[in-house]
């Protein structure tokens, strides 16, 4: 075999061995290696993982600082709203106390006459303070006010009522004064105590009673029937069970809760309902206030 013939051959195997690592390995670059092609897509991999590291700490170092302004704001927020209540609290503690000393001329003269009852409503843990209420009655009788109702849910007031009449005076109970005597004397003053069970039971007194009138009469029409069972009955029935008090013109309530804690319903259509505070922060001053406030509105009945 001739020296071309033998190159010839080996030119011939180069370009086959070439094809074949193209055709295995793919098209690379000179100076590169079937395995650094063969790496790029582990390397490309890793790349994208790092970036995805590095993406998760940026997002939870912004989720931490939301999470400060966010806290920080609301602390801001609970601060602002703890100073209006902290302002509000000594504006009505200087207003009471102006009120107490006679500076404001609109609160001297009260018209205390269409004031003619007043319900005065304590939360039950409150009731325990007995001292307070006999204060509360007391400034109740130089405002003027003859004719209060104490109640609380529990009866905690009506079983101490004995202490509490003791430490006043000229005070009876209501169901122990005449109408006629409550009335003339001005400087009387009745109180009536009551409970939520009060309410409950004297409703079922009353129903039981309309329920036997019914059956005393029997064979009415339905027309009669509805004309038992009616407002003015049933007022009827539970001052007949003793169970019917005056409807209060306004009532008071100290303590927590803005209700009126089971105050028997079907006395309070028209009255108002002013909420106190706590028994154990009352002042004088805004005692005056609420009546003040009740006095100068205009109540409108029916049509």
């Amino acid at each position: 075999m001739s020296l071309e013939s033998h190159g010839t051959a080996l030119r011939g195997l180069h370009r086959e061995t070439d094809s074949l690592v193209r055709s295995h390995y793919g098209t690379f670059n000179r100076g590169d290696s079937p395995r650094n092609n063969q790496n790029e897509p582990f390397e490309r991999r890793t790349r994208v993982m790092d970036f995805e590291a590095e993406l998760q700490k940026v997002y939870a170092v912004f989720a931490r600082i939301c999470n400060l302004v966010v806290r920080l704001l609301w602390h801001c927020l609970h601060f602002l709203v703890s100073l209006w209540y902290f302002g509000l609290h000594i504006a009505e503690v200087l207003e009471s106390y102006l009120i107490s000393a006679g500076i404001f001329k609109r609160y001297r003269a009260l018209n205390i006459h269409k004031l003619r009852y007043l319900a005065i409503v304590v939360e039950s843990e409150d009731a325990y303070q007995i001292s307070k209420v006999v204060q509360l009655l007391q400034w109740l009788a130089d405002i003027g006010v003859t004719h209060v109702c104490l109640y609380d849910r529990e009866g905690i007031l009506k079983m101490s009522r004995g202490s509490i009449l003791d430490k006043l005076k000229n005070v009876k109970l209501f169901e122990d004064v005449d109408e006629n005597e409550s009335l003339t004397d001005q400087q009387l003053m009745t109180l009536e105590f009551a409970s939520f069970s009060d309410g409950k039971e004297g409703l079922a007194k009353a129903a039981n009673l309309l329920f036997k009138e019914y059956l005393k009469l029997g064979g009415l029409s339905r027309e009669q029937e509805e004309q038992i069972f009616t407002e003015s009955h049933l007022t009827e029935a539970l001052r007949t069970v003793g169970f019917k008090g005056p409807d209060p013109d306004l009532l008071l309530v100290y303590g927590p809760a803005r209700c009126h804690l089971g105050f028997p319903a079907w006395r309070i259509r028209y009255t108002e309902i002013v909420h106190m505070g706590p028994l154990m922060s009352m002042k004088y001053g805004l005692l005056i206030k609420a009546i003040y406030k009740f006095t100068m509105v205009r109540q409108n009945y029916g049509f």
